[in-house]
C-alpha cells in the first residue's frame, strides 16, 4: 500500500481547523492506518491563526511535525502564503477561493482553488461547514483516507451532537464531488 501523507490544515481560529484535523486523524484510524494530530493556534484562538498537522501512514510515524508536507488546506490567504513555500513537489493543495484571490498567487505548485465558503454557505446552508467541504475536496485528490472512513469519523466526532452529523456529511460530500 505504501501510504504516507503529511497534511496541514490552516486558517483562522473559528474556521474549524482543529476539528478538521481531528476528523482526518480519526478517519485514518477507521482505515487501520497510523496517524498523528498536532494542533497549533495563537493565544487568542477565535480570529487568530490556527493550523493542524495530520500525518497518515501505514507505518510507524517518527514525529508529529510535518517536515515534507504533501497536503494543504488553506482556508484564507494568510495561511496559503505561510504554508505554500513548505509544500513538496507534487503536493495536493486545496485553497478557499471564496477568501483567496487566485490571481494573487503565482506558484509552480498545483493549487486547487475551490469556493469552499461559498459552497458551505449556499449549498449546505451553514458557513461553519466550510472545513468539511475542504476535507472532502482534499481526500478526493489524495484518495486517503477514504470517503467512507471520513463519514464514519464524522459520526464518531458528532455522536453527542447528532443533529450536526447530517450537515457535515453533506458538506464533505459537496467538497468531494466538486467538479
Amino acid at each position: 500500500m505504501n501510504t504516507y501523507n503529511e497534511i496541514i490544515i490552516a486558517g483562522l481560529g473559528g474556521q474549524g481547523v482543529l476539528l478538521a484535523g481531528t476528523i482526518l486523524a480519526q478517519s485514518a484510524l477507521e482505515q487501520n492506518l497510523k496517524t498523528t494530530w498536532f494542533p497549533s493556534y495563537g493565544a487568542e484562538m477565535r480570529g487568530g491563526t490556527a493550523n493542524s498537522t495530520v500525518i497518515i501512514s501505514d507505518e510507524e510515524i517518527g514525529s508529529p511535525i510535518a517536515f515534507s508536507p504533501s497536503g494543504l488546506i488553506a482556508l484564507n490567504a494568510l495561511s496559503l502564503n505561510k504554508f505554500l513555500p513548505r509544500m513538496i513537489e507534487g503536493s495536493s493543495i486545496v485553497a478557499n477561493s471564496s477568501l483567496i484571490n487566485p490571481n494573487e498567487f503565482k506558484s509552480d505548485k498545483n493549487i486547487n482553488f475551490i469556493p469552499i465558503s461559498e459552497i458551505a454557505d449556499k449549498e449546505i446552508g451553514n458557513i461553519k461547514a466550510a472545513n468539511m467541504v475542504a476535507i472532502g475536496a482534499l481526500i478526493k485528490i489524495l484518495q486517503v483516507p477514504s470517503l467512507d472512513n471520513v463519514l464514519k469519523a464524522l459520526q464518531i466526532a458528532f455522536a453527542k451532537k447528532p443533529t450536526l452529523i447530517e450537515v457535515n456529511i453533506k458538506a464533505v460530500n459537496a467538497g468531494y464531488n466538486y467538479k
